[in-house]
């Protein structure tokens, strides 16, 4: 049971759980009481439920708990995920917006949507599930409303690029995007930290201000999160 409840210092819909043994938990408000996305833990304190939110299984989780400087999701923010496979990360998100926030979430693989849809989209109205392409913005660019920023987390070896086209599609100037660069799927046998300094570079000759860089470590082995802000050219804008 948990013997305390308080507010995150990054963000007031996140949470951390103290429990009895002294042991904390980070953790998000559950949008769909009653219902564990991914068999995480359910913990009820003075009237609200919480969903435990795992580090070891989320990189956002794992870059709260690593001190990122700013962090751009609150409630009723509108949010372009590029990535979702089965909602982990996305329903901790979709509790994080609220019910005044969107996520629209993209993701190519059909088995993993199909998991998306039964785990989150039928318990909760603030998602929209997107089969497509996440490196064809094009293709999916009528299903998407305006939107205040883009969470990106794909296996790609063009990942910085492929950010750089969505948000060129659907990003007003200054809005925010963080991106979860995984060293090992641009280039296995390169030094990661070489491999993050090009994806930054990339970001940077393109728009992008950046406002933090965090290693995942010990949560995510060769991978970082970039957090930025777009100032490049938006088709939406002209």
């Amino acid at each position: 049971m948990a013997e305390r409840v308080r507010t995150h210092k990054l963000s007031p819909s996140i949470f951390t759980i103290s429990m009895k043994g002294g042991k904390e938990r980070l953790a998000t408000l559950n949008l769909s009481p009653g219902i564990s996305v991914y068999g995480e833990e359910l913990i009820s304190s003075r009237g609200k439920e919480y969903r435990v939110w795992d580090p070891f299984r989320s990189k956002l989780a794992a870059v709260v708990l690593k001190g990122i400087k700013s962090f751009p999701i609150s409630a009723g923010s509108n949010i372009l995920y590029l990535g979702s496979a089965s909602g982990t990360t996305a329903s901790h998100v979709s509790d994080i917006v609220g019910e005044s926030g969107f996520v629209y979430c993209v993701d190519f693989a059909a088995r993993s949507m199909r998991d998306f849809l039964s785990n989150v989209y039928q318990h909760r109205e603030n998602v929209s599930p997107i089969l497509a392409d996440a490196r064809n913005p094009e293709n999916y660019s009528h299903l998407v409303g305006s939107i205040d920023g883009i969470y990106c987390d794909v296996a790609q070896p063009e990942q910085a690029k492929l950010l750089l086209d969505n948000a060129t599609f659907f990003l007003s100037l200054g809005g925010w995007t963080l991106l979860a660069i995984k060293a090992r799927s641009i280039d296995v046998a390169r030094d990661p930290s070489a491999i993050f300094e090009e994806e930054l570079h990339i970001l940077r000759k393109n728009g992008f201000e950046i406002g933090d860089s965090i290693r995942l470590d010990p949560f995510d082995k060769a991978h970082a999160m970039v957090l930025s802000y777009y100032e490049g050219e938006s088709s939406r804008l002209q």
